[in-house]
């Protein structure tokens, strides 16, 4: 008989608890995480704990407590660490390991080994990372508890460890979470945001350089824990000098200072001028996870639906005379137009009309094929390629896209946005890396508009050229970069530079050095310098060193061939030497203390995560008669389950080789949102296709899975929607409406449908026109853009370049009687807009 902790399977689950601990000094974090492990079985357990980390973490310390002895685990290469694990399982010792899995960077496994019956065990790992400053200046610190299983696309060998994660539903998870966080900014901490409960914001230091905030209840495992931590100077560029490692080899990278220099590039307004050129390509996911709600409130709009907004929102920003087109993707993938289209009245009416026909509809996710479309596309002469990627992030073969991606970097850009909970960050800022473009994350209750919209003004930026870096340090000192430096920057964009700093200086009391970061755009010079103190700080984890660490491993596993011994043996030595874990190496730690072996037979204890159903409401499949085809390899899938199969049925797809599923008539809980309360067996029977890489073991996946895996291969239909169901249903938002009836070349017409979103009557809108002769849509235009600035202004970030666009088109057209149109326009609305507006 079990017992201790149990999942919804009756199986034991031997983690306890996590406490989280982060200490944020300005844009970085140090994370201690401590994971408590209990075994109240009858023999020793092996628990193995599947979770997700940011890519660009640096995993630094590994220590287990185990019989009131605290254990420092030894970071090896990943071969040698397994084999030492293995034996001392074997051994009966107690043991643990820490390692990446696979070479994406964004998902860690822990495996506590033989611990014995009654005993307690807690694991600690630490981690530093960078936070990304959001569009509203604050620092985001996100602690990811969303791991989604990954989609493994036709005929790829890898293998992924998320698939084979047990899941329980929501709430039901049988362990705990706590975090904490200590905040130090010399700037000063203004408040703290989070998308979980919070206890008030405690400061330790009377000027506001340091405060305290705790988790104030234990937080839904349905999402990531997110902090806003906002400063008085978010904007203020920085230095942090750190200290090198006591004992290490002067040097090397760990025994000499480590800085990070964060600088902000600001350019005068003239400069930020919009260009006309440009081809800008939209690729978005339509895989049956873009179903998902953008997150866990009752009524949130679904991912696809968001995507669906932004790109009217983008295609209405877009300059005249350029070209574009969209493409979307699943299982296949389709696109607008057989290449890019010049942006005329034509065809963006055309387009915003398709945009409005998409749905999650095209089965799994498979990128890679559309990229590569994209990429055999001719570019448009004259016209630099912008790519904007929307996607969810659930794929296995991560570091596949970005060598395709990062194979074509020299024609074109890349922006990312992951979307909703547990998208993968390997793949979001991979991609965006590889080519020179950014990356952004939509969570929580996040709007993914106004990030759309700040990239596609990155874009449409004069490029920086010739960016380069000059240090002034005193006499007998060195800068070294660490990595390539900075290759793209952006205006208003943290630029993050990591060096090496050798010598000592002469006189030894010299106070200051300096940093000056040199670009050009178009034929002008700007210059960017920041003065620092040279004086290291002491502290024990040397966050700068780790994360100028991985930094550099990114970077090299990145560009080398880790079958090359050569290049093998320089990630190895950089990861070893720093304490960083990379894909080739891993911590591991052996009990040694205990006198007699652990007795009994090892049983291995996966640890549960959340459960994800993708739509509140009940999905059939679209089914057809099947003929089974005993060649296939079958995949079993168990557990509660939100989707309904008929017997003897199977999925009806556009490629007769594709997914089929069958069913019969074994016992298996639905979840709960079925009132029926019957049960039954779900196969999935893969591709002959697949099936040539070899056969598949069968895997048993719960409730989670079982819905990720339909919704990813299978085509969905809702069943009759009720008029309550009806009424659920998102309205469209004012500004939406506005925005929909802008013609291409940035004005509006005057008719009724423009009066009803300015909430007027079309009469008394043509009624208020100053001029009888006074083209109609210059009126309309006026009107337009004073309602936004009245009525929008809290989602200026959706509206400001089409705002521009308009602008400058009345100003060409309205003359010297614009003042006298804003003057009428404002007391039609009520509105009281200046002339700045128009630049009067």
């Amino acid at each position: 008989m079990s017992c201790g902790l149990l999942n919804s399977s009756n199986e034991p689950v031997p983690l306890r608890s996590g406490s989280v601990t982060v200490l944020i000094r300005g844009f970085v974090a140090d994370v201690s995480c401590e994971l408590l492990y209990r075994n109240e079985e009858q023999g020793p357990v092996e628990a193995v704990f599947v979770f997700p980390v940011d890519t660009e973490a640096a995993v630094y310390a590994f220590e287990a407590h185990l019989g009131g002895t605290c254990i420092q685990a030894q970071l090896r290469e990943k071969k040698q660490a397994q084999e030492l694990y293995g034996d001392a399982l074997a051994g009966g010792q107690s043991s643990f390991l820490l390692q990446q899995e696979g070479t994406k960077g964004d998902v860690f496994s822990c495996s506590l080994g033989n611990l014995p019956p009654g005993e307690e065990a807690a694991l600690t790992l630490r981690y530093v990372c960078e936070l990304p400053l959001e569009p509203d200046g604050a620092a985001r610190y996100m602690l990811p508890a969303v791991l989604r299983p990954r989609y493994t696309p036709h005929g790829w060998d890898g293998e992924d460890v998320t698939q084979g994660v047990p899941r329980v539903p929501q709430g039901e998870l049988p362990y705990t979470l706590s975090l904490s966080a200590t905040l130090q900014s010399p700037h000063g901490i203004d408040r703290v945001l989070s998308n979980c409960s919070l206890t008030p914001l405690s400061y330790t230091a009377g000027n506001r350089t340091s405060a305290q905030v705790s988790l104030a209840e234990v937080p839904p495992w349905d999402r990531d824990v997110e902090l806003l931590v906002y400063y008085t100077e978010p904007h203020k560029p920085s230095a942090m000098l750190e200290i090198g490692l006591p004992g290490a080899e002067p040097g090397s990278l760990m025994g000499d200072p480590a800085m990070m220099v964060t600088l902000l590039p600001s350019l005068p307004e003239a400069v930020l001028g919009q260009s006309s050129a440009g081809e800008f390509i939209f690729l978005l996911d339509r895989s049956g996870s873009m179903e998902c709600p953008m997150d866990s409130r009752d009524r949130s709009p679904q991912r696809i639906d968001s995507a669906k907004e932004t790109l009217v929102l983008l295609l209405k920003s877009l300059p005249l005379g350029c070209y574009f087109n969209i493409y979307s993707f699943g299982s296949q993938f389709e696109s607008f137009y057989p290449q890019s289209v010049g942006y005329t009245q034509q065809t963006m009416a055309k387009s915003l009309q398709r945009v409005q026909q998409l749905q999650a509809d095209l089965g799994g996710t498979e990128i890679l094929a559309p990229l590569q479309a994209i990429y055999r596309s001719p570019c448009q002469d004259g016209h630099p390629r912008q790519l904007f990627v929307f996607t969810d992030g659930e794929v296995g073969n991560t570091k596949e896209v970005i060598t395709e991606v990062q194979r074509h970097r020299g024609s074109h850009r890349c922006f990312s946005f992951g979307i909703g909970e547990g998208a993968s960050t390997a793949l979001v800022k991979g991609i965006a890396q590889a080519a020179g473009g950014s990356a952004e994350f939509i969570t929580g209750q996040d709007r993914m508009q106004p990030k759309a919209l700040q990239s596609l003004k990155r874009a449409l930026q004069p490029a920086m050229t010739r960016i380069s870096l000059s240090w002034d340090l005193p006499p007998g000192m060195e800068a070294a970069l660490l990595g390539r430096g900075p290759e793209v920057i952006f205006p208003g964009q943290r630029c993050l530079i990591y060096a090496q700093l050798r010598g000592q200086p002469q006189p030894p009391d010299t106070a200051m050095g300096g940093v000056t970061l040199q670009y050009r755009i178009q034929d002008q010079t700007y210059k960017e310098t920041l003065q620092f103190p040279l004086q290291p700080q002491d502290g024990d984890r040397l966050p700068v060193h780790r994360l100028a660490a991985k930094s550099l491993l990114l970077e090299l596993e990145g560009a080398v061939d880790t079958r090359s011994e050569r290049d093998r043996h320089q990630v190895l030595e950089t990861s070893l030497s720093s304490g960083v874990v990379c894909s080739l190496t891993a911590y591991v730690g052996v009990g040694t203390e205990r006198g007699q072996p652990v007795q009994g037979p090892l049983v291995r204890q996966d640890i549960p995560l959340t459960a994800f159903y993708a739509a509140p409401r009940r999905k059939n499949l679209l089914c057809s008669p099947m003929g089974r085809s005993p060649s296939v390899p079958m995949i079993q899938v168990q557990g509660p389950s939100c989707v309904s199969v008929d017997c003897a049925m199977a999925c009806n797809f556009d490629n007769s080789s594709d997914v089929q599923v069958e069913s019969r008539c074994l016992l298996i809980p639905l979840c709960d949102t079925h009132p029926q309360g019957f049960q039954r067996e779900v196969q999935l029977i893969f591709p002959a296709k697949a099936a040539r890489s070899g056969p598949r073991a069968i895997q048993k996946f719960s409730s989670g899975s079982t819905e990720h895996v339909l919704r990813k291969y299978c085509k969905l239909r809702a069943p009759p929607e009720t008029t309550s169901q009806k009424e659920w249903a998102p309205e469209e938002s004012p500004l939406l409406r506005l925005v929909s009836l802008q013609n291409a070349d940035s004005s509006w017409d005057l008719d009724p449908q423009l009066a009803a979103a300015l909430g007027v009557s079309e009469t008394s809108a043509r009624g208020r026109m100053p001029s009888k002769d006074m083209a109609p849509s210059i009126w309309a235009t006026v009107l337009a853009v004073v309602w936004l600035h009245s009525r929008a202004v809290g989602q200026r970030d959706e509206w400001e370049l089409l705002e521009a666009k308009a602008v400058g088109w009345v100003r060409g057209r309205a003359g010297p009687r614009l003042s006298e149109c804003l003057e009428a326009a404002n007391t039609l609305l009520g509105c009281s807009v200046g002339p700045a507006v128009f630049r009067l």
